[in-house]
């Protein structure tokens, strides 16, 4: 074992919930320090981008698949639409007289450390020259970090598709351990994987595909943002690129190469971090784990090249258009958190079999389609109200060859049943049945919100072997996976008239016990909740752009 993955395996244990004891956290909130959400760089110059309201095309459901919709072209618009339909507000909300801002993108606890940022060539009616920008989403704003030659652009992209531009995330840790003290280190990696999944379908919605550059190391990323020299408590730490380019072109290289990388080093850097707290709290674990799992640069580490092709139209899970009259823009701009659920209502069979259709990463079916790894994470599901469904405790396995493992690890004396009407593509199984609210309720910290839906669920990963294969860094990727399948279920909901929530506060070891789970061969990283949301009439809902009076 390396000392960077005994680090990993001590952040994760030290942040785990128990029942008679939380993770380390600051015990109150100090309102005087709270972070500003909006990450500024003071003296770069702007480039104000266009504000796109939803249209009726595509529909929600086409989008989801490579190839349904015709690729736009590469220019002021496009790009605005992409950061508008990913990374911006989605409303203020106001009660009495405070407001604050929702994103298209989710945030535990609505914080939101992720920062996104645009290295492009020359794009039309937005830029004459290469650039690095950050993206500033409460102006719907590009901050213009830094300009390069042409030529380096031409070098940098020779083995990218033609009108190919790079979306790079970055965390600023310190936004959610204001909050949630050393287990937001998580949910940092979540609201990474949550990004991910918003700019992918964002580009779908566009007629363009995302893909991981995950050759890359955290060093070399940090570059390309202008990040190399992350200090103090607001720092921003590099997460990834992501290469976005018209759909029906061929991604199979999709590398950067190193010497082209260079460039960065030598740039005029624009523009100075605005200070987001007055004061900090120091989480010296959340430090140690963010630097052992820096990535190293790599080449061929997955053996599987998962997601490449096309779809192959059999589960009808997936292929069924139950809303055929839904915008995608629409549904990604309305999505909402619920904050409690009324414990009554209940959903379709067959609505319920299409969200966890959505969850899976088949060929050619977006966001999935971003990721190069085959996938590691499944969902144990607490299902309460589904019509025609018995309640009890299901397991949907995300990739049918590690069903055999799961049966394995898991408790002997479960069922392992087929429900019924369940489509062939959809590898369900249903292990007891049985009124699960109250145990749903417990293992999520005792929140009503965890039983009062339709169905909540875990998402259970393989653990150890994924760390042990790939290495320490491959941690945040985990929590990556589990982020974006968190955005599929917020949208499935929104469509299916429903609201859903992700749930960061579970009790890990008791989860594992539940299902016969023994040592850190799997571990559940991020629990979620749907059903029928229960509106507070004490807020108001207020338009995203301008921001309001105060806010």
């Amino acid at each position: 074992m390396t000392e960077e993955l005994d680090l990993v395996l001590v952040y994760h244990q030290a942040t785990k919930h128990y029942m008679g004891r939380f993770a380390r956290g600051p015990g109150h909130l100090d309102w005087a320090t709270q972070p500003d959400p909006f990450r500024r760089y003071d003296g770069a110059s702007e480039v104000v981008l266009q504000q796109i309201p939803p249209g009726a095309h595509p529909r929600y459901d086409t989008a989801f698949f490579l190839g349904r919709v015709e690729p736009t072209p590469l220019n002021y618009a496009s790009v605005s639409q992409l950061f508008f339909d990913s990374l911006a507000i989605s409303a203020w909300k106001r009660a009495g007289g405070v407001s604050w801002a929702l994103r298209v993108n989710p945030s535990s606890g609505n914080l939101h450390p992720t920062e996104g940022y645009l290295i492009c060539g020359l794009v039309e009616g937005l830029t004459e020259l290469p650039v690095v920008c950050h993206y500033a989403p409460r102006q719907h704003a590009l901050e213009v970090r830094a300009t390069f030659p042409l030529e380096a652009w031409q070098a940098l992209a020779v083995d990218l598709p033609a009108e190919t531009l790079l979306v790079g995330l970055s965390s600023i840790h310190w936004r959610e351990a204001w909050k949630y003290g050393e287990r937001a280190f998580r949910y940092c990696q979540h609201d990474v994987g949550h990004a991910i999944a918003a700019v992918s379908l964002a580009a779908a919605g566009l007629g363009w595909q995302t893909k991981l550059l995950d050759e890359l190391g955290s060093e070399q990323v940090a570059g390309v943002l202008g990040l190399s020299n992350p200090r103090g408590a607001e720092a921003e730490h590099p997460d990834c690129l992501l290469a976005v380019y018209p759909q029906g072109q061929s991604g199979a290289s999709l590398a950067l190469p190193k010497a082209a990388l260079t460039v960065f080093g030598d740039l005029l850097w624009q523009g100075r971090p605005n200070r987001l707290s007055a004061g900090h709290v120091d989480w010296p674990i959340i430090d140690r784990a963010a630097r052992a799992t820096e990535k190293p640069p790599t080449q061929g580490v997955y053996e599987y090249a998962a997601n490449t092709g096309q779809t192959s139209g059999s589960p009808e899970a997936l292929e069924a258009s139950a809303y055929p009259h839904l915008s995608l823009r629409q549904i990604v701009r309305q999505r909402r958190s619920a904050v409690a659920m009324d414990g009554q209502g209940s959903i379709p069979r067959s609505v319920f079999y299409k969200i966890l259709g959505k969850t899976l990463a088949e060929p050619g079916q977006f966001p999935f389609h971003a990721l190069p790894w085959q996938p590691l994470v499944h969902l144990a599901l607490f299902v309460h109200r589904v019509e025609d469904l018995a309640p009890g405790l299901y397991l949907l396995v995300r990739d049918a060859g590690q069903r055999e493992a799961l049966q394995v690890a898991m408790k002997e004396e479960f069922a392992w049943e087929k429900p019924g009407a369940c489509p062939d593509g959809l590898d369900l199984y249903r292990l007891v049945r049985g009124d699960a609210r109250n145990v749903a309720r417990l293992l999520s910290c005792q929140q009503d919100i965890a039983s009062d839906g339709c169905f909540s669920l875990g998402m259970i990963a393989r653990f150890e072997e994924s760390l042990q294969r790939y290495g320490p860094w491959f941690y945040r990727r985990l929590f990556w996976e589990c982020g974006m399948i968190g955005q599929v279920l917020y949208l499935e909901a929104e469509a299916a008239g429903v609201r859903g929530t992700g749930i960061g506060c579970f009790f890990d070891d008791p989860v594992h016990e539940l299902l016969g789970l023994a040592g850190i061969q799997y571990q559940s990283l991020y629990h979620f909740t749907v059903g029928y949301p229960v509106e507070d009439t004490r807020l108001t809902t207020l338009p995203s752009y301008p921001s309001p009076p105060g806010a």
